[in-house]
């Protein structure tokens, strides 16, 4: 810290300089937010992004009271005559100015000290410490700072935390922010900032007359935040994040046989079928938040934002796709309790629909044959298409829509993160506000996930839950309590209040349907032949893991590139307990993607023999989105 004192402009400089070279040698990332670098020739340069480089230099100018037609040269020169800077050399002058712009720009008082850098080095601490002689107004504190006990684990749910901005700032300091203040920047980091942040105490600091530090002593207790406590299973949290990349690497590599260069990204997500709690959450690839702590070097935010992948990007709420053949068992439920089908009705799959732009089954399309009668289970076993055609035409899209509404399909869930978005779901409505007319092609498309259909994959997992609970609707949450300091929980209410207003949501609240639980089985017991018989679509994956699961795999197109691969899942299969859903973009096949959901059942259920793994066969078709 730098403390105020009465020391002269120029002993300030030199004590600067001599922080400013001890960090650099150390390889410290301290605070310089001045937009001037030496170019090649020695002089000075504004640097600014590519995009609209002239207006955020007038912007910056008009901000800190520039003539808007003054040169980088000549700004460096109004800093010299404020600061008294009488170092000769061109870098010193640039270091000694931009420490200098910035402290002069922060909330430096003689009560509140300048923070020149965080989380500093053991090596930078010692040789500080050594020099102190020469350093008036600086001391070293030993203050708390986030730690990430586990790494990266969860980044995209835990969120970083950074320097306050100008608008957090303004928006803040009715609350005692100033601008050396960190604050929460994204995830439960930022939502909660009100709740995690404490309150400062007071140290007095006592200084000789030559900036020199002789005694410090705490006279008002800082109070810590509160405590908020997550949902998540950390060793599941961690499984998920493993068997999601590794997932991702096998598909790209060729490792089913087939290689997808371009899968790259995905996410995947374990929710409670009871309670909504989500036990997992992991978005590929990810990010190392500790990187922000103390200020993020430029190297490392650069390649972090160039990164074409979006490593910051939290697919699991903020990217939605087609569902594919996932889909099916909404238009299943819609089917059976409109009474358009029964569980025992057989269809015949003729290979080719005689309705709409005449749409044909994967199956005829691959082999030339059909699947012949099948119920509503062999349906979603087989993933035939002709049967849900039949049954959507039956139905009726708006019939199809008000379930999969029901279901959570087309909307938030209430997730207490910042960036969740709605998805869309195909309907008559969505249609016309697009200026187009719906179509019966339009009603057999939807029937088997496609046509608008788009959703993340929270919105997945909260329909999957609800499926296979019996029809109860949830809604996911990250938050298992929040306490204070005296080891009491937040009031619910204000909590709800709280957050509506923080992240733009309230809590989703649906009246629970009378779901016929004949339905459900006939439904439930199609996606256990997925897994538990041969000819399922991912029995090769599930059938050495002791638990029974159901499941469904789904290919969806994904506009440019590879199909995306979707697999969604529950276990047990007799008492469900989580649901487990998966996307990898440009995965190629759904069934690829059901080995991260083997993997994090295995780790659920306390299954640590490798035999699961042995057999990995894998029964897809190359032709067909399904």
């Amino acid at each position: 810290y730098l403390y105020k004192t009465k020391i002269d402009d120029n002993t300030l400089n030199t004590s600067l300089l001599r922080i400013i070279n001890i960090l650099e040698k150390n390889s410290e990332n301290y605070e310089d937010s001045l937009p001037i670098y030496i170019d090649e020739n020695n002089n000075y340069q504004f640097n600014f992004d590519d995009d609209n480089k002239l207006e955020q230099e007038q912007k910056w100018k008009k901000k800190y009271k520039y003539d808007v037609d003054l040169t980088a040269n000549q700004v460096i020169e109004k800093l010299v005559s404020k600061y008294k800077i009488e170092q000769k050399d061109i870098n010193e002058i640039r270091k000694i100015a931009g420490i200098r712009f910035d402290i002069s720009n922060s909330a430096y008082t003689a009560y509140k000290p300048y923070k020149i850098l965080s989380n500093v080095s053991r090596q930078s601490i010692n040789e500080i410490e050594e020099q102190n002689a020469y350093l008036p107004g600086i001391n070293v504190s030993t203050v708390p700072i986030r730690s990430y006990v586990r790494g990266n684990l969860a980044a995209h749910i835990l969120g970083y935390i950074g320097k306050i901005g100008d608008k957090e700032l303004e928006k803040y300091k009715d609350k005692g922010y100033t601008q050396n203040d960190d604050i929460g920047k994204t995830g439960i980091e930022a939502v909660f900032e009100d709740y995690l942040r404490g309150k400062n105490g007071i140290k007095k600091v006592e200084m000789d007359l030559n900036g020199r530090v002789n005694e410090e002593y705490q006279t008002t207790e800082s109070v810590q935040g509160n405590s908020i406590m997550l949902t998540l299973d950390a060793n599941l949290q961690e499984v998920a994040e493993k068997a999601l990349k590794e997932n991702i690497e096998k598909i790209s590599t060729g490792g089913f046989g087939h290689k997808y260069e371009d899968a790259d990204a995905g996410a995947c997500v374990v929710i409670d079928v009871n309670t909504g709690n989500i036990l997992a959450m992991a978005s590929y690839p990810t990010y190392d938040p500790s990187l922000f702590i103390g200020g993020i070097a430029k190297d490392n935010w650069n390649e972090l934002n160039n990164n074409t992948a979006k490593p910051m990007f939290n697919r699991a709420i903020q990217a939605a796709y087609a569902p594919g053949s996932t889909f099916k068992m909404v238009t299943a439920l819609a089917a059976l309790e409109s009474g358009v089908v029964t569980t025992t009705e057989q269809i015949y799959d003729a290979g080719i629909y005689d309705k709409g732009h005449n749409p044909r089954c994967w199956y005829y399309s691959s082999y030339g044959t059909t699947h012949g009668l099948v119920n509503v289970s062999d349906a979603i076993k087989t993933s035939c298409n002709y049967f849900f055609y039949e049954v959507g035409y039956r139905m009726g899209i708006d019939t199809l829509e008000k379930y999969a509404r029901y279901l959570g399909l087309g909307q938030k869930t209430g997730i207490e993160l910042i960036g969740e978005i709605e998805g869309t779901l195909a309907s008559r409505s969505y249609a016309n506000e697009k200026g187009n007319t719906w179509y019966v092609a339009d009603t057999l498309s939807a029937a088997i996930g496609q046509s608008y259909n788009s959703f993340t994959p929270i919105q997945l997992a909260k329909y999957i839950a609800t499926l296979v609970n019996g029809g109860k609707t949830i809604n996911p949450t990250l938050i298992k309590d929040i306490i204070d300091v005296e080891g009491n929980s937040v009031d619910s209410e204000e909590l709800k209040k709280y957050l509506s207003e923080k992240i733009g949501v309230s809590t989703v609240k649906t009246e629970n349907m009378n779901i016929n639980q004949e339905n459900i089985d006939a439904i439930l017991m199609g996606m256990k032949e997925v897994t538990d018989e041969a000819g399922g679509t991912a029995y090769g994956i599930f059938k050495n893991l002791p638990e029974k699961v159901g499941g469904k795999t789904g290919t969806a197109q994904a506009g440019v590139g590879s199909n995306n691969g979707v697999f969604v899942g529950f276990a047990p299969f007799d008492k469900p307990e989580i649901a487990v859903v998966v996307v990898v973009e440009h995965g190629g096949h759904g069934s690829y993607t059901a080995e991260v959901v083997r993997d994090i059942m295995a780790e659920y259920f306390g299954v640590n023999d490798e035999s699961i793994k042995e057999d990995k066969t894998v029964n897809t078709i190359e032709a067909g989105i399904r």
